[in-house]
């Protein structure tokens, strides 16, 4: 089931301020970007790279999901590892808002999301 039409601007309101502050300066988005999507009852953020045998063709890298479980009203936090399978996040595999999921992105204590 997807996000209620309420949870999903309160999502993208929220990513769109974590985005403001994490995206890199303007003048080299065109080699580093970030971006995400929301599909379904989860939130990725991705990273925007230009491939490196065609720098005219972009390839996503992944960062971070979260997918919310209604029926617990929690998200569940991933990251993806060198297996490009999304693990749950050990330090905090359970959040109680698309904020806390977004701080502990921010946080990256364990350097998990951004290396």
């Amino acid at each position: 089931m997807a996000l209620s039409e309420f949870e999903l601007k309160k999502c993208e309101k929220a990513v769109a301020a974590f985005m403001k502050k994490r995206r890199p300066p303007a003048h080299i988005r065109n080699e580093l970007d970030l971006g995400y999507r929301i599909k379904g009852q989860s939130i990725e953020i991705f990273e925007v790279r230009p491939m490196w045998r065609n720098p005219q063709e972009k390839i996503e890298e992944a960062v971070a999901k979260a997918t919310f479980v209604k029926t617990k009203n929690i998200w569940r936090v991933y990251w993806q590892r060198a297996d490009l399978k999304w693990h749950r996040y050990d330090p905090d595999p359970e959040v109680d808002s698309v904020e806390e999921f977004l701080a502990v992105v921010d946080k990256d204590e364990y350097a998990c999301f951004f290396g």
